[in-house]
């Protein structure tokens, strides 16, 4: 069994930035999901508080997730929302199990 490197990130945005968050992070993600590594990127949005989102990342392995991290796409979107956060984003890494 395949081990993958899959990381929860818990986001909180500023309600005035909802939209521009959106498609910061839908660009970002439609990037992403080209990556050879990257098996699953989802962007999901709490229905209870629409200022909760939450990024589910899934890599081959550890090393995929890393290369991500210096891939053009995502510095931007780091630095595009950085200011639109309510509070830091909080990602927990996971071991996936299957796909």
């Amino acid at each position: 069994m395949q081990n993958y490197h899959t990381t929860v990130v818990n986001i909180f945005v500023k309600e005035q930035f909802l939209q521009e968050f959106k498609d910061a992070t839908l660009f970002n993600q439609q990037s992403s999901v080209k990556e050879e590594a990257n098996l699953r990127f989802d962007l999901l949005n709490s229905p209870e508080d629409n200022c909760h989102f939450i990024l589910y990342e899934m890599y081959k392995d550890k090393d995929g997730a890393k290369a991500h991290k210096q891939t053009q796409h995502y510095l931007k979107w780091k630095e595009d929302v950085a200011d639109m956060m309510a509070k830091p984003r909080e990602g927990v890494p996971f071991i996936g199990l299957s796909i």
